[in-house]
């Protein structure tokens, strides 16, 4: 997959964004961290955006081969950017909201989302990829069921009501996790298997590419959405 989205380009779309987040939180102030946090927002809705409002429609109007060409050359290089802006979007909002004091009793509101994000996921890549009698999903799962558990059996106990903005805001990003990382992120996967298969099959290649294409529209509805709760949260007094 590295090889196909250009060395360079694999490293510079995961190590860029991890590395300025890490620095960020270890070592920069609140406004660099907003500014990591803000851009790499942007990057990830705008590109969503893009995706389903312009590539998808130029996609749609061409023939099955020349699709399935494009997604061969765009696919890779989406398999490593998308994750990582996601990422560093999530987890550096997170630790902002707590930083500024706008996330009370966040131990177990996040001890709920990493469950209700992690669990489901897995399960939609074990769908996906027909791998529920495979020991290495087997293996995943029980240990994420495992974490999460323990998590909730420790936290649950100090629950407490937090600010409804952040509850609608985890409720938005749990269903963009499960979206991304479990409908997503593996159908580029299945398309990438398919292009290095021994007989590759346009159609599959594209139908799963334009697939990939529209749901980019619904995350970014979503993204949009969690735009809004996080202005009204800094400036409506939520």
């Amino acid at each position: 997959m590295g090889a196909r989205a250009n060395p360079a380009f694999a490293v510079g779309a995961v190590a860029v964004p991890v590395g300025v987040f890490a620095y960020t939180v270890l070592f920069a102030s609140v406004q660099l961290h907003t500014y990591a946090h803000v851009m790499a927002g942007v990057l990830w809705t705008g590109i969503d955006l893009f995706m389903a409002l312009v590539l998808g429609p130029v996609l749609g109007g061409l023939a099955v081969e020349e699709r399935a060409n494009v997604f061969e050359r765009f696919t890779p290089k989406m398999t490593f950017l998308m994750p990582s802006l996601a990422l560093v979007t999530i987890v550096g909002g997170i630790t902002l909201a707590g930083e500024l004091g706008y996330f009370p009793h966040a131990d177990p509101w996040l001890a709920l989302f990493t469950a209700a994000s992690l669990l489901p996921a897995l399960l939609l890549i074990g769908w996906q990829f027909d791998a529920f009698r495979d020991w290495r999903w087997l293996a995943a799962f029980g240990v994420a069921a495992v974490v999460s558990a323990a998590s909730l059996a420790t936290t649950m106990p100090d629950f407490a009501w937090t600010r409804p903005v952040i509850v609608v805001s985890l409720a938005i990003v749990t269903v963009l996790s499960v979206l991304g990382f479990g409908v997503l992120l593996p159908g580029e996967v299945r398309l990438y298997r398919e292009m290095i298969s021994n007989d590759p099959d346009p159609d599959v290649i594209s139908r799963i590419g334009m697939r990939n294409a529209k749901l980019s529209g619904v995350q970014g509805a979503f993204q949009l959405a969690v735009v809004a709760a996080m202005v009204y949260l800094r400036w409506g007094g939520f």
